[in-house]
Formats: structure tokens, C-alpha cells, sequence
């Protein structure tokens, strides 16, 4: 077409040098989200660059960084992960005194919890279950943004089962868990104290799977707006997890059939 023109190609180039693309904030950011959802949700930063080059769009990876940050796009190829912080644990002379016994023979005979984080719209909140070793059941929860000791006090509070019944308490070294308000309820109902050797999550094995069911099950399957919501879908978990969740160390019975058996049988036998 030059020839034809009769003009020289250095002019074409410079002319077509010369050309702007619009390249706002407002365009680079939707192209940025399209190519995003339009490729499995799983393009990162040097991918979208080179889609973005291929549109005539110069952008720099720093900057199509940022626009993922604002935009919360995580590629599928990286994992959110919660970021710890070294905390102090509980340094208490306490022995583990459950040693692992697992397998308990009647109702309420020994508690054990702990606690998990999750995402409630883009910050950290946790939650703390108590679990009644005799069959699995989660006895008492509570969820908030704040990793202490009234987090704790609360799931407590939360339990409506006779406290008379307990006769140990089972945790980790955790120093939300190192709390006078629970001391005084272990005092006050004569409640035997246990907690795991530090770094030792095996000592509370039964919490640790708990939570790792929940996890899957549960909190990775909702993005939560509120803690509100958290509060309603958590106890709609629990509700299923106690009455309708086939467990497999209960011969995959749910957690109520399972002690609903145990009161059958002593009738029976009674």
C-alpha cells in the first residue's frame, strides 16, 4: 500500500507510532477482570500482561497487580493462606492427662476444643467448638474477630448439656485458653484439666479432624459478607453435622444416632 501511495514506509510506522491507546484506569481494569474470568479464573500477572500486550495495551505487572488487589483476584494457581503470628502459649505445669485416649464410654465424659480462622469479608474471624469425645458431637461454638479468651467463654457458654457430666477438659496450649473464666466453670462443676504437649497437634487429634472436615465442608464453600452470617450458616453446619453427617469413627452413624443407640441398648439392658 506504500507503493501505492507512494509514500515511504517511514512514515507509516511513524504515523502509526504516534497512535494512543486508552489506556485509563477504567479500561486497563475491566480488560484486567475479563481476561481474568474469561480463562478459568486462573491467569496471573505475567499471563494478563501478555494478553493485555496482544490488545496493544502496554501494562506493567506491578500495575495489573494492584488491579487484582482491588478487584480481590486470587488466581486459582495461588492459595490464600492465613498468615500466622508467633503468639504466647499457655506455659502452665498441666499435664496431658487424656494421653490420647480417644475413645471415651459415656456422654459428655470429656470435652475437647480448639480453634480455626476464616475469611469474613477480607478479614480474619475465628471460630471455637467444644466436641464431646463419646460420639463426636459439637457441643458448643462460637465465632468473632478477636483469637482470646472470651471467644472461648463463649462457646462455653454455648453448651446446654449438664456440666456435671464432664469430667475432663482438652486442649491445646493455646493462650485464649488460658483463661480465670473457664477456670472458675472447671472449678466450680470439678472438671479435670488437660492439655497437649506444645507443638504437638496429635495430642488433639480429634479437634484437629473436626476442623479439617469443617474446613472442607464448610467454610470453603461460602464467601462470607458478615459476621452475621457466618453466625447463621455456622450454626446451620452444626446442625447438620450433629443430626444428619454420617461419621466414620461412629460406624458412620451421626453423632445423635449414635448416643440415641447407646440409650436404646442401656433400656435393653436395664
Amino acid at each position: 500500500m506504500c507503493k501505492v501511495l507512494k509514500i515511504p514506509r517511514s512514515t507509516y510506522y511513524y504515523e502509526l507510532s504516534k497512535q494512543t491507546v486508552d489506556d485509563s484506569d477504567d479500561i486497563i481494569s475491566h480488560k484486567v477482570v475479563e481476561i481474568f474470568n474469561m480463562n478459568r479464573q486462573c491467569f496471573g500477572t505475567r499471563r494478563i500482561k501478555y494478553e493485555l500486550n496482544k490488545l496493544g495495551l502496554k501494562v506493567s505487572r506491578r500495575r495489573i497487580g494492584r488491579i487484582m488487589k482491588s478487584e480481590r483476584l486470587v488466581s486459582s494457581y495461588t492459595s490464600l493462606k492465613y498468615r500466622t503470628y508467633p503468639s504466647p502459649s499457655n506455659e502452665r505445669n498441666i499435664m496431658n492427662n487424656l494421653g490420647r485416649n480417644f475413645i471415651r464410654k459415656a456422654p459428655m465424659e470429656v470435652l475437647v476444643s480448639d480453634l480455626t480462622y476464616v475469611k469474613v469479608s477480607g478479614k480474619w474471624h475465628y471460630i471455637c467448638v467444644f466436641i464431646d469425645l463419646f460420639n463426636r458431637e459439637i457441643v458448643g461454638h462460637s465465632t468473632g474477630p478477636k483469637k482470646d479468651s472470651h471467644l472461648v467463654s463463649a462457646a462455653l457458654s454455648a453448651i446446654k448439656h449438664d456440666l456435671r457430666q464432664v469430667q475432663m477438659f482438652h486442649t491445646d496450649r493455646g493462650k485464649e485458653f488460658d483463661n480465670y473464666l473457664i477456670d472458675d466453670v472447671l472449678d466450680t462443676f470439678g472438671i479435670q484439666r488437660s492439655l497437649s504437649m506444645k507443638g504437638c497437634p496429635y495430642d488433639n487429634a480429634v479437634a484437629e479432624t473436626t476442623f479439617k472436615a469443617m474446613k472442607t465442608e464448610f467454610i470453603r464453600q461460602y464467601n462470607f459478607k458478615s459476621l452475621q452470617q457466618l453466625k447463621i450458616e455456622l450454626f446451620d453446619y452444626v446442625n447438620w453435622y450433629n443430626n444428619i453427617r454420617p461419621h466414620g469413627a461412629l460406624g458412620y452413624m451421626t453423632p445423635k444416632e449414635y448416643k440415641k443407640e447407646l440409650y436404646i441398648n442401656c433400656l435393653e439392658y436395664c
